[in-house]
């Protein structure tokens, strides 16, 4: 469900074309703002904060994840990038397993293919 902001929809992760880290840009795609207002905003507040909005700005921009290189297509996707970025062991492990699973698909289906009742039964129903 869409709020106030909009994003709540979509993810939260740092841009790959922001100008620093990606943060504002990130908060602006995420909120369906302009950057150019979140940015001016975090000038303003880092002026009235010191140095307390530089250090936020940092630990969001460790915290955050980066944007995925290729949109997820599938809830599926979605999840197997989040375990990737926080988790790269046991996402390769899993990824591992599913090439392993997909490899013995393929070698059954090459033993059946060229088993030779397989090619009889081809030119029996070829008749």
């Amino acid at each position: 469900m869409s709020n106030y902001f909009g994003g709540r929809d979509r993810p939260l992760y740092r841009s790959r074309k922001g100008a620093l880290f990606g943060v504002c840009q990130g908060l602006a795609d995420w909120s369906e703002l302009n950057v150019g207002l979140i940015r001016v905003a975090f000038i303003i507040s880092c002026g009235l904060t010191s140095s307390g909005m530089l250090l936020v700005y940092f630990v969001l921009a460790f915290l955050m994840k980066p944007e995925p290189v290729i949109t997820p297509s599938s809830s599926e996707d979605t999840e197997f990038y989040n375990s990737l970025s926080s988790d790269r062991k046991s996402a390769l492990l899993r990824l591992q397993r599913k090439l392993d699973s997909l490899d013995r698909r393929t070698r059954r289906m090459e033993n059946t293919v060229t088993q030779k009742e397989f090619d009889w039964e081809r030119r029996f129903h070829r008749s």
